[in-house]
């Protein structure tokens, strides 16, 4: 197969570059976290409300940088079709179904303030060599969140002393909390999530088989863990830790919580 030079005809690697161009849905959700995020900082309308659009469009735009991540690692390593699958164009309606890949976290979200994964991007792994570059693939998605979880952190940490309306540090710190449940969730070795697949391919044969057998099923999985009471408070005893341990204010983001539920006031 032959691939043409970037720019000559509107291809990059024998691929349109529309499919890596940002979709209007992507841009849009980050016009409207800048809208809500200012709206909140000067106290515009309704606040609760303005924090509740911040924290869900801070969060929905994670989700599609999230998956854009495996997307272009697995560009990279090979598998040159995902973008004609349409997963470099930060789409979330891209990323398996609107329900389960983005109202259900979102919903998971409001309840629960658990950065539930979502969406997901069908990786073709027979166009990809070499166990390294699946684990890669894999790992591309939580290493986002913890990027993302540090970054929000810094800020916190820097922007919050130094003054500001509570309500847009509490959003801030409520995404942080949301991209830190997020890492951990997502490095848990579950079959079928992103922690498990990262593994999956230094697995002999038999576990392997053994493995793919329960990937369809992880998601359920991992609601049946978090449901049980003993699990569920090591993963949050977990988190709560490690939010300490990065100066995470843990009454800020609790008040970013309270804040989003505006159906509560």
């Amino acid at each position: 197969m032959s691939y043409d030079r970037p720019g000559t005809d509107g291809l990059v690697l024998g691929v349109p570059k529309a499919a890596f161009r940002p979709s209007p849905v992507f841009l849009g959700l980050v016009a409207l976290l800048a809208v809500s995020g200012v709206l909140t900082w000067n106290g515009y309308g309704n606040v609760r409300f303005n924090v509740f659009l911040f924290v869900v469009s801070g969060w929905l735009v994670s989700l599609c940088l999230h998956e854009y991540a495996h997307a272009v690692v697995a560009y990279r390593a090979g598998d040159r079709d995902i973008a004609h699958r349409g997963y470099l164009t930060l789409n979330p309606f891209k990323y398996t179904h609107p329900l389960l890949s983005i109202v259900l976290p979102v919903v998971v979200v409001l309840l629960g303030g658990i950065g539930l994964p979502g969406g997901a991007v069908w990786v073709d792994r027979h166009a990809i060599g070499g166990r390294l570059r699946h684990t890669l693939v894999s790992l591309a998605g939580p290493a986002t969140n913890v990027l993302f979880t540090l970054l929000l952190v810094l800020a916190v940490r820097l922007g919050a002393s130094s003054g500001g309306p509570v309500e847009f540090w509490a959003g801030v710190a409520l995404l942080a909390f949301l991209q830190l449940t997020a890492s951990v969730l997502n490095l848990l070795p579950v079959p079928g999530l992103d922690g498990g697949n990262m593994i999956q391919p230094w697995l002999n044969p038999q576990w392997r088989r053994m493995y793919d057998l329960f990937a369809p099923y992880g998601f359920i999985l991992l609601f049946a863990l978090l449901w049980n009471p003993r699990i569920g408070g090591w993963f949050f005893d977990a988190v709560f830790a490690v939010g300490d341990l990065l100066g995470l204010p843990s009454w800020l983001y609790a008040t970013g919580l309270d804040l989003i539920r505006f159906w509560q006031s």
